[in-house]
């Protein structure tokens, strides 16, 4: 269900104690069994509360007006998109419905060959990969077409980073990134490692889901000067900021903590000794305000 929806585990179970939704059925071992329609809604609903809406209001609204706003949602975005997707954007989605990955690392791979990393990761990615999100809520991908995307940019993103390893810059602070354990998602982390590696940061990715306690023993062990975590809009907001307060005072004061991504837990209320970090493309900014590290051109 995490794969098939992109909603962690504990948020499924979340909503599921908290608004009755969704109601899996049990099989004799009393397992958890979620029908095929219970799945397409949970996907929808994902979309939607990365949209702002609120889970408790979209569960109490049920199975159609979920699909209803989700329609509605699908058309504005493919409205606003249409003349404004790119010709790139359409042989994207066309490499993906072909199955052709070799063909969309040869087109991401020109994109960043054209442009640049830090433009490739800090502006057009973004908006490819709102491009590829708005997609599949209209039915234009499948989940496993969606996921064939992300393999094809953590490839071709890895390669560009690892060209960066030997520019690192002995003055700036060792970076560590990872996510906490309900977080699946690693695009975002992936796109900050590469805008600190622009900046000479040497940096340690230790993927997604790891819990708190192996944040703190990791940031000790590489000692890292700063570790940053990356939020998606599914993760229950209560979650991630008694998340971030915990591992902020688990954390030796002398290392920074940085929050990204677009779950509303991160504009809700400041916590203190945690930057929020609105836009990946503030990473040069911030390092100089941090670390008086120079940005680097």
């Amino acid at each position: 269900m995490e794969r098939e929806t992109g909603l962690p585990r504990a948020t499924l179970r979340i909503w599921e104690r908290r608004y009755g939704f969704p109601r899996p059925e049990r099989d004799a071992r009393d397992e958890r069994l979620y029908l095929p329609d219970q799945v397409r809604v949970l996907k929808l609903m994902r979309e939607l509360v990365e949209q702002g809406h609120r889970p408790g209001k979209l569960a109490r609204a049920g199975a159609p007006e979920i699909e209803r706003l989700a329609l509605e949602s699908a058309s504005r975005a493919m409205a606003a998109a249409a003349g404004g997707r790119t010709r790139l954007a359409t042989r994207m989605l066309k490499l993906l419905h072909a199955h052709d990955a070799a063909a969309l690392r040869h087109e991401l791979e020109a994109l960043l060959a054209k442009n640049g990393l830090a433009e490739f990761a800090g502006s057009q990615l973004p908006q490819i990969n709102r491009m590829i999100g708005q997609a599949w809520l209209a039915g234009e991908l499948q989940v496993h077409e969606e996921h064939l995307y992300s393999d094809c940019v953590t490839q071709v993103l890895r390669v560009a980073i690892a060209g960066l390893q030997a520019r690192a810059r002995p003055e700036a602070p060792l970076v560590m990134l990872t996510t906490f354990p309900q977080e699946p998602h690693g695009l975002g982390l992936l796109m900050a490692e590469a805008m600190f590696a622009l900046q000479g940061c040497p940096t340690v990715s230790l993927g997604v889901r790891l819990p708190i306690e192996q944040i703190v023993s990791g940031a000790r062990a590489y000692r890292a000067d700063l570790v940053g975590l990356t939020f998606t809009a599914s993760l229950n907001p209560g979650l991630v900021l008694r998340g971030l307060e915990e591992l902020r005072g688990m954390l030796p004061s002398r290392i920074r903590l940085w929050a990204g991504g677009n779950n509303p837990a991160l504009t809700r209320r400041s916590i203190a000794g945690v930057r929020v970090v609105d836009d990946v493309r503030q990473v040069p900014a911030l390092l100089a305000e941090d670390f008086a590290l120079p940005p680097r051109d």
